[in-house]
């Protein structure tokens, strides 16, 4: 049996490339269709701006005539200035369960890095650590939250069999509704907030929607300083902040956004986001024409969310503000009858997040891995 692979070099053959998981995973009841607009311009070098300071190659592989996988190989200049090290990534992998292709999709990556004076092939991330990364290798039972990645089991084989090892493992942990219901856990957490806003003097707000361009910034200015010693942190420029805010806006629900402050100044900051692929399952990546009636119905539905950022400015780490965050979002969720949240991703060394989420009663229920091959 014949295997091909082609590059796309125009809109006609990435459109096929974005197509295929649509039917790939057509009939698992866990594969959360992506909207089709959001992975078109997550892949469009004109309106998303991470490809000012990266390139991209795309490729798909056909068997007999079908395509039956696609990967893209990516150089990310300013995760190579950050690190001072030569490491390209690959991203966006989907392939069937046959090692000859993925073998051959895998390769051309490779070469891609290796032309590119690149040593080291790090993946999946799609496109970056501050997109959709990591391979899922625990928790095959349950859909995706928003963002979070899914595939076939078998992927860990192909992985194996072209000589990836484990770097970092993603965690994501589950914290259920019934931790209200623990009226010493919650006692504590309230007296342990409270204690920490009077020492610290600080003042939690909510984000203030009708000044969305401004609080974006703040947020940048807090992102940047609490996650910059963090494995797989790439500072983001001011433009792919604004790209990424911009497409979490529609799903932002203000009571789950909250920011510390101390003297009018931003020092930390909390995101929890209802899970939106609870809306858009079903959909099939389209909300136009009819899909949008399904998606607000589904919308009013939702009861489960995803703490995707929580941290604060360096200076203030180990004063437990992220104790405060914690409680409010729990007694928010209780509010609006939410079952339960991820909170993901959380690094697999990251201590004192775990700590913190375990003390809450959160366990890891979902595990995802990021893998890197030596090209020398």
């Amino acid at each position: 049996m014949s295997i091909q692979i082609t590059e796309v070099e125009n809109e006609s053959d990435k459109n096929k490339f974005i197509e295929f998981p649509y039917e790939f995973y057509s009939g698992d009841k866990n594969w959360v269709e992506p909207l089709r607009f959001d992975v078109k311009n997550n892949l469009s070098e004109k309106k998303n701006p991470f490809y000012k300071h990266s390139k991209m190659k795309l490729w798909f592989a056909k068997k007999n005539g079908k395509i039956v996988g696609r990967i893209a190989g990516i150089i990310n200049d300013n995760h190579n200035e950050f690190y001072k090290d030569k490491t390209a990534f690959f991203g966006f992998f989907e392939c069937i369960n046959d090692k000859a292709v993925s073998k051959m999709l895998f390769d051309q990556a490779a070469n891609f890095a290796r032309e590119n004076g690149m040593d080291t092939l790090r993946g999946p991330v799609s496109p970056s650590t501050n997109d959709e990364c990591g391979l899922l290798v625990d928790g095959f039972d349950s859909p995706p939250v928003m963002l979070m990645t899914y595939n076939p089991k078998y992927y860990m084989d192909l992985m194996d069999d072209y000589g990836f090892k484990k770097v970092k493992d993603l965690l994501a942990f589950w914290i259920s509704k019934d931790v209200i219901k623990n009226e010493q856990l919650m006692s504590k957490l309230d007296r342990i907030s409270e204690m920490i806003i009077k020492k610290e003097n600080l003042t939690i707000r909510k984000v203030n929607m009708k000044d969305f361009v401004n609080e974006v910034q703040k947020v940048r200015e807090v992102y940047n300083n609490a996650w910059q010693d963090n494995w797989g942190f790439v500072p983001m420029t001011e433009d792919e902040f604004k790209f990424i805010a911009a497409n979490l806006k529609l799903a932002v629900d203000p009571d789950y956004v909250e920011f510390a402050e101390i003297d009018g100044k931003p020092i930390g900051f909390s995101l929890a986001l209802p899970d939106v692929n609870q809306a858009i399952k079903g959909l099939n990546g389209k909300l136009f024409p009819f899909g949008i009636f399904k998606f607000l119905a589904n919308k009013k539905k939702i009861n489960q969310l995803r703490v995707i950022i929580m941290g604060v400015k360096q200076e203030f780490h180990k004063k437990g503000i992220d104790a405060v965050f914690y409680r409010n979002i729990i007694k928010e969720g209780n509010r609006k009858g939410v079952r339960g949240a991820e909170i993901s991703w959380v690094l697999e060394d990251n201590l004192p997040m775990k700590q913190t989420a375990e003390k809450l009663g959160a366990e890891v229920y979902k595990t995802y891995r990021i893998y890197d091959k030596e090209l020398l």
